[in-house]
């Protein structure tokens, strides 16, 4: 017959689908439109558990309000608005429409937050806070979208990380490693100036954590940088060269990271490197030999032109380099270190040391 009888089969079924969401759509606008709003189905959330041992929704929502309005001001978001999209970020999960197409929470949050007349940024964010989900999403641009975000994500990982529930090798049955990659996203091309620590102590506050929790939290975000540069064609030898315990600030490290990594490919940064661990292992084998290698140089006694010239140049490029970082602008830094390959050539190739 054509198809016909599959196609009127077919039809069937679609046909009950849409007859359930649109009763689900009618029921949840009334709720969502009656003069109570949202509060039914955010009291509900005290009833829906998160994790044994993280409490329900709710608490957690409360969690999530609270990290967003300590956030807002960073990202120059509106605090206010900003607690207002936490505060009903999840009340959708209590909706018709999410209990029988769970695919659609946040979605159906942003419709029925528009329809409710809320502003517009806190019906985007009810729909942005979940992004982005994979490394192939999209990442929220607007602040109060961003700052919920940001604290949905960070409440996860603390609270996780809070009672000893980490990734372990392939296994990562409550995807934290999506949660700390979405972070990275959101800071890195939003282009955030944020030192993670402070959020972490912002957010262990509503836990009850161990020591150590955020300083471990934060491996785990170097660990998942250093994958995501790696995605993005960076050295890992020179992630691992910027890369210290004690680095927060994300966007940083990344700029660090990519002026290196000019210079290193660059025909000076090469020869450069060349003439470094040269110098490097002339100093081993002297060091090995028992020859105390002095911590200052006497200027006086460079009696050979070009040494005296690369002591002038070494100098000169420490303190246009050293203004260059002070100024973040880790490019000239590393140009005035290339600045280095001339009188570096020279003096190997003139002084026999």
């Amino acid at each position: 017959d054509g198809g016909a009888e599959i196609a009127r089969g077919n039809g069937k079924v679609v046909h009950a689908r849409l007859s359930d969401a649109k009763f689900f759509w009618e029921s949840d606008l009334q709720v969502a439109r009656s003069p109570q709003g949202f509060a039914r189905w955010i009291a509900n959330l005290d009833n829906v558990p998160f994790h044994a041992r993280l409490g329900s929704q709710g608490s957690r929502v409360r969690r999530i309000k609270a990290l967003a309005a300590r956030i807002a001001p960073l990202l120059s978001a509106d605090a206010a608005l900003a607690e207002r999209a936490a505060h009903i970020a999840k009340a959708d999960l209590q909706s018709s429409m999410v209990f029988e197409f769970p695919e659609l929470q946040g979605r159906m949050g942003r419709l029925y937050a528009e329809a409710a007349g809320e502003q517009p940024q806190v019906a985007v964010a009810i729909e942005e806070h979940y992004s982005p989900l994979g490394p192939t999403d999209s990442v929220p641009s607007s602040p109060i979208s961003m700052t919920v975000a940001l604290a949905d994500k960070l409440d996860t990982l603390l609270g996780f990380w809070s009672i000893g529930e980490t990734p372990t090798g392939s296994k990562d049955p409550y995807a934290l490693r999506r949660a700390a990659l979405g972070v990275i996203r959101l800071i890195l091309e939003n282009r955030l100036r944020l030192h993670l620590c402070e959020l972490l102590a912002v957010g262990i506050e509503a836990h009850e954590a161990p020591d150590g929790v955020i300083a471990a939290l934060l491996a785990f975000f170097h660990d998942r940088l250093k994958v995501f540069l790696r995605d993005t064609g960076a050295r890992h030898d020179l992630i691992d060269a910027v890369v210290t315990a004690q680095s927060d600030d994300l966007l940083l490290v990344v700029r660090k990271v990519r002026a290196l990594q000019a210079l290193i490919e660059s025909a000076d940064g090469a020869n450069l490197l060349a003439g470094y661990k040269r110098a490097a292992n002339i100093l081993s084998a002297e060091e090995r030999k028992g020859t105390r290698i002095g911590a200052a140089v006497d200027a006086p006694r460079l009696a050979e032109e070009r040494e005296a010239l690369l002591y002038a140049a070494i100098e000169t490029a420490e303190a246009a380099s050293a203004q260059a970082l002070a100024n973040e602008n880790f490019e000239a830094a590393m140009a005035a270190l290339a600045g280095l390959r001339a009188p570096l050539d020279a003096f190997f190739d003139t002084v026999l040391v």
